[in-house]
């Protein structure tokens, strides 16, 4: 029995070393699931949500335990860090989601399509944005979400390392950079719908002037959303195109600050 002690205090030992790595790592990872396109939506119940962080947990653990053993003789100092470093995380891949939000609501409003079917989503939203939205996160998990997801936040440990807050200067230039992208990219998105708006109340001005008798109004409200479905339906796989490159291009330097 004596023999067993030393090879049971160092199992139980490995096991608490363990048992840090994978709560720190779930610290990191659950707060990212909380911003996170697909994995983290309102319409994903509370359990399967959990059961993701946790499987990722399982996933990045191992890959960053030996960044993390340094961490030893901290308890309340990586709470913070590593919640903090999960919603950064989660918050940059949230903003493409807003850019289709943004996009779509940009496009219904230029196309007299902003009240079709709105409100029947999780989030209020008009149809177009929730089109977008559906489609933007089927096409980026059948190109590998996941395991772009975890490839980051692998890789995340590097440039935010685990029990060290983020400088605030570096953290606000990344940040605003990054919502400038978003905003660029949603209008990038939503611009052949504002062009065809504009022609379409630039023609209806000149059709006025020249016929003031007729209510062209009733004429072209019509003629517009007609227009506006056509474009829809041909510009629509354009966009995600677009929308995917971009998020391929935040994964290949998630760093980065856009230009």
């Amino acid at each position: 029995m004596n023999e067993l002690m030393p090879q049971i205090t160092a199992l139980l030992g490995f096991g608490q070393m363990a048992l840090w790595t994978g709560f720190l790592v779930f610290l990191r990872v659950g707060a990212a699931m909380a911003m996170m396109p697909a994995f983290g939506e309102q319409s994903v119940p509370q359990r399967i949500r959990l059961m993701l962080a946790l499987g990722f947990t399982a996933i990045v653990a191992p890959a960053v335990n030996d960044k993390l053993n340094t961490l030893d003789n901290h308890l309340f100092l990586p709470l913070a860090t590593e919640v903090m470093a999960g919603l950064v995380l989660g918050i940059a891949l949230r903003l493409f989601i807003f850019s289709l939000q943004i996009a779509g609501t940009m496009a219904a409003q230029s196309t007299a399509l902003s009240q079709l079917f709105g409100g029947t989503a999780t989030e209020p939203q008009p149809a177009m944005s929730h089109l977008f939205v559906v489609s933007g996160l089927a096409l980026a998990v059948m190109a590998g979400l996941h395991v772009r997801v975890a490839e980051l936040l692998i890789l995340s440990y590097d440039v935010l390392p685990a029990g060290r807050f983020i400088p605030g200067p570096e953290l606000a230039e990344w940040g605003l950079g990054r919502v400038t992208y978003a905003f660029s990219l949603a209008f990038s998105l939503a611009a052949p719908f504002i062009a065809a708006s504009v022609i379409y109340n630039i023609a209806l001005g000149v059709i006025n002037r020249a016929m003031p008798q007729l209510m062209v109004v009733f004429v072209g409200a019509p003629a517009l959303t007609f227009g506006g479905l056509l474009l829809l339906a041909v510009a629509t796989p354009l966009l995600l195109a677009v929308w995917m490159n971009a998020l391929d291009g935040f994964f290949a330097a998630p760093f980065a600050t856009p230009q």
